[in-house]
């Protein structure tokens, strides 16, 4: 097949786990000799790097809102989302996939669903976050053309627009229509839980597949002879308020010299909360060190500890950090927000404490610590159900079969979906 990746972020470009699922996906689809290509924003373009195929990465994308860069008034954002949705529109009649693969929105316009929608590409998408439950009715491009209760002076400036043809005009280059018009023929998700929260927000998403997603266990490998006196604890992930950083130093801080070893804290965050948490650890004085890794480093760090501590307090989709750490032979204590739940099993493959209690994960650390043989207990069990039931490889058979039964039951197109598509094509060396 010729599939098309579409998404927000790429590797080495990103700031989670949504894009190296995408990286990973696309190195997968590759090596099972189907022709790929990648589009997705601008994010990171601009510090160079090493050069890219640009037939096979197109970074050209523009944000809005995410990532650093601004919110914009609607008359530049109008231009952004003909921007992105004509650079959409040229990328499939030079291409020409046999289907799309739509992963992260967030930040780019959410309208390119209506484009690929209304060309009636195969598309499949794959959510890993709150992108459709929570962001994709409150996209600011579809709000400001759909939602009732704007200002007075907004809805004669819109109404105006739409009684002369320029909305009818404008919506041929962006779509204008509504999120609730979206149809989600094929769609899988990374977690039951996220799966649950779009259908709880009146999506018509309950026949999407759920994949979980997977670990490189080619990679990620555990250590010959493992250490259970769980000396050298871990935290991964970002430095941020929800990953539960903070709940962590207040743990150690709170078992005070009954903290078992060290901890290194491996990730980043912004200056400000680096700093907060640098001087919370030299006032305190605390056995924590902080540091950072590339991806390629992450199997070392991990083999190098005795235990992760995993204490995030969103609601995560479906954490790939604690399932490295497991295939790597680490016991994890953990918390069971969100998709979490659907992996940890106190007692049986982690220990698990109430997100946001560090006299709870103070009360685990030292359970783990305490009792040699539940830590060997928790770390092969951990290991075993990673290495078997998360491998890349049987992850991959799953999505290569979805996406290929999405392209052979596709709809044929309307007579509706055949005009557009006529239209799209005769503009399309406009676009190029």
């Amino acid at each position: 097949m010729k599939i098309l990746y579409l998404t927000n972020l790429y590797p080495p470009h990103g700031i989670g786990g949504y894009e190296l699922i995408c990286g990973c996906v696309n190195r997968a689809m590759r090596e099972r000799s189907h022709i790929t290509r990648v589009l997705t924003s601008d994010y990171g373009a601009e510090s160079g790097g090493a050069q890219e195929d640009k037939s096979e990465v197109e970074r050209t994308l523009r944000i809005h809102g995410f990532f650093g860069r601004p919110w914009l008034g609607i008359r530049k954002l109008r231009a952004l989302e003909m921007h992105n949705n004509r650079t959409l529109r040229r990328v499939i009649a030079e291409f020409r996939p046999d289907a799309v693969h739509v992963f992260n929105l967030g930040g780019i316009s959410k309208s390119l669903a209506h484009t690929l929608q209304r060309l009636n590409v195969p598309t499949v998408y794959f959510v890993s976050d709150h992108w459709i439950a929570q962001s994709l009715a409150a996209d600011v491009w579809m709000d400001w053309w759909n939602r009732p209760g704007r200002s007075r002076a907004q809805k004669i400036v819109r109404k105006s627009l739409e009684l002369c043809g320029a909305r009818a005009l404008l919506d041929e280059a962006a779509p204008t229509a509504p999120a609730c018009e979206l149809e989600f023929r094929r769609i899988y998700f990374c977690s039951e839980f996220l799966r649950g929260q779009a259908v709880s927000r009146g999506y018509d998403v309950a026949h999407a597949a759920v994949i979980h997603n997977a670990v490189d266990t080619r990679r990620f490998t555990p250590k010959a002879q493992r250490n259970t006196d769980c000396g050298r604890w871990l935290f991964v992930g970002r430095l941020t308020p929800e990953k539960g950083i903070r709940t962590v130093l207040r743990a150690i801080s709170r078992l005070g010299d009954s903290f078992p070893g060290t901890l290194t804290i491996c990730g980043r965050g912004t200056p400000e909360l680096e700093a907060e948490l640098r001087a919370i650890v030299e006032t305190q004085e605390l056995p924590v060190t902080f540091t950072e890794a590339t991806a390629a480093q992450m199997p070392e760090i991990y083999r190098r500890h005795d235990a992760l501590i995993f204490a995030s307090e969103w609601e995560e989709p479906f954490a790939l950090t604690p399932l490295e750490a497991m295939a790597c032979g680490l016991p994890v204590i953990a918390t069971t927000t969100g998709g979490s739940a659907e992996l940890f099993r106190d007692g049986v493959n982690a220990l698990t404490f109430k997100a946001g209690d560090d006299e709870d994960l103070g009360r685990q650390i030292l359970r783990l610590r305490g009792d040699s043989s539940l830590c060997a207990l928790v770390a092969a069990n951990g290991c075993e159900e990673v290495r078997g039931g998360f491998r890349e490889e049987t992850i991959m058979d799953r999505v290569e079969k979805y996406v290929t039964d999405s392209v052979a039951t596709w709809p044929e197109r309307t007579s509706a979906d055949r005009t557009h598509a006529r239209r799209e094509k005769s503009e399309a060396p406009a676009h190029a």
